[in-house]
């Protein structure tokens, strides 16, 4: 009888670093559920690449802010699926370059809502379906941080950076709270990335801008985060849980 693959959800997975973290965990042996807010073309085409490679893939289309919404995405993998064993949680916005004295509430509260709620919505669906503690197998929880949590991103978001502050704090007090149920939990802080996120804080070409700024004197690329995200939720990472690792270039 053959063993089922372990099913991984990610979150925000149509683009950049979700996206390549699919295709490297589906390299890895993982069925995947692709998730995404508003590009069902790129989420389509992420899980055909998934499928091409061998592994079983679903979209689910899910605003990891809209508590509803999460709960439905989680029905769906449990029932099209099987057991979740893994989640990532990579879904998060950036807003317009500005000050913080050219900001209003409206954009921290969506910021809020988007960066900080929908990692812990989708997290304690994934704890109350892992945990031994609700009977099941355990399992990781990968968080999606950033070096702008380190540095503030002073004179251009803020905002974003205290998003991702806590985040740091919820993966090191998340860990210890389920650390005896099976979970671990971790986070990956990647620095300048080139990815097409950088275009909705007005500033399309910063990986290339700032590459003097990183001490590797390059951005990143996608493929190299994920590789981080995948060894955090192997096996390998066995021992390890409510750890940061940086993926910055030195930055």
């Amino acid at each position: 009888m053959a063993i089922a693959a372990p099913v991984l959800l990610i979150t925000g997975a149509s683009r950049g670093i979700g996206a390549a973290t699919a295709r490297a965990a589906a390299r890895r042996g993982w069925d995947v559920a692709v998730n995404y807010s508003r590009d069902a073309a790129a989420a389509d085409s992420v899980a055909a690449e998934v499928r091409a490679l061998g592994r079983r893939a679903i979209t689910v289309a899910a605003d990891v802010a809209d508590e509803a919404a999460v709960l439905a995405m989680f029905g769906r993998i449990d029932a099209e699926l099987g057991p979740l064993a893994g989640l990532v949680n990579n879904a998060g916005i950036v807003d317009l370059k500005a000050r913080l004295d050219q900001m209003d509430l409206a954009r921290w509260q969506r910021m809020w809502a988007i960066n900080i709620s929908g990692s812990l919505l989708c997290a304690r669906e994934a704890v109350r379906r892992m945990s031994t503690r609700h009977g099941g197998a355990g399992g990781s929880i990968v968080n999606l941080s950033s070096v702008a949590a380190r540095l503030g991103a002073p004179g251009m978001y803020i905002d974003y950076a205290v998003s991702k502050g806590a985040i740091d704090t919820f993966t090191h007090g998340l860990a210890q709270e389920v650390a005896a149920e099976g979970i671990r939990v971790n986070a990956v802080r990647p620095g300048i990335i080139d990815t097409d996120i950088h275009a909705a804080s007005g500033d399309r070409n910063r990986p290339q801008s700032a590459a003097g700024l990183i001490p590797m004197q390059r951005p990143g690329r996608a493929d190299e985060v994920a590789a981080a995200i995948i060894w955090l939720l192997s096996a390998e990472a066995s021992y390890t849980t409510g750890a940061i690792l940086d993926v910055g270039g030195g930055r």
